[in-house]
């Protein structure tokens, strides 16, 4: 249980988390747009359907999803884009591994810290709270 201290830091904590995850995705997403062409050859090599596309929709995803949950703008809908990419991403390329869980941690460490920021909401540190927009 948590005392009133630890409550005071709650928004911090929130934060940090949406930093991390933020950065990560940003520059993920930006490498695939400056090389939207390698991407779309390994969407194609492990079978995903319409790669260019598919290319195109997750560097956008992952660029501009990264950016609002840094900034904690609407962030609810991109924190669950970026799960179901980190779901995808598991199941498309981290399966087969030798080692499964050596292979897919970040993913999975991702795709649970996107949930939990789909969960939480942005919290009072965020440009959706400086708006007065209710999550």
């Amino acid at each position: 249980m948590l005392n009133d201290k630890m409550k005071d830091y709650y928004d911090v904590a929130l934060l940090l988390l949406r930093i991390g995850v933020g950065l990560i995705f940003i520059v993920a997403g930006w490498g695939k747009l400056t090389g939207i062409e390698n991407t779309a050859g390994f969407f194609d090599n492990i079978g995903i359907p319409m790669p260019v596309v598919m290319a195109w929709v997750v560097a956008i995803v992952e660029f501009a999803g990264g950016i609002m949950v840094l900034a904690g703008l609407y962030m609810r809908i991109p924190a669950l884009l970026l799960a179901v990419i980190m779901v995808v991403a598991i199941l498309t390329t981290k399966l087969d591994a030798d080692n499964i869980f050596r292979a897919m941690r970040l993913d999975l460490v991702l795709l649970l810290m996107s949930l939990s920021l789909f969960i939480t909401g942005s919290g009072k540190i965020s440009l959706n709270s400086m708006l007065g927009i209710k999550e």
